[in-house]
């Protein structure tokens, strides 16, 4: 059987149970009504002192959160990457070196852009 077909069909039947199960959910399971006291922000069983204060958080602190997440997932990459790399081929070495190439041109962007330094002023 095509390799495409099996994993065409293995995806539709992950697709199909995670839609089955949340139709049931949504049909079968419980409906609490909202009230006023399950709207209130829990505080460890205490009761609430002074009024919600939820500020939203700035819009700069998301260019870390991607910056970190690229970077973390690149060492990652790079980690699996040492592990499969047994017999090191020119291929592989090349491979490698693009790979570099783009994490040294991504941390240059960041670094001109400055976009560090405009978190913590």
């Amino acid at each position: 059987m095509n390799p495409y077909a099996v994993f065409l069909m293995y995806l539709m039947a992950i697709l199909g149970f995670v839609a089955i199960t949340l139709l049931m959910n949504a049909y079968l399971g419980p409906k609490p009504a909202p009230t006023s006291v399950k709207l209130e922000p829990f505080e460890c069983g205490a009761t609430p002192v002074g009024s919600i204060n939820v500020k939203a958080v700035p819009i700069k602190y998301y260019a870390i959160a991607i910056i970190f997440l690229l970077f973390d997932l690149e060492t990652v990459f790079l980690y699996i990457w040492a592990l499969a790399a047994q017999p090191v081929s020119g291929f592989m070495l090349v491979t490698f070196g693009l790979f570099m190439a783009l994490l040294v041109l991504i941390l240059l962007y960041v670094y001109r852009s400055r976009l560090i330094e405009a978190v913590t002023e």
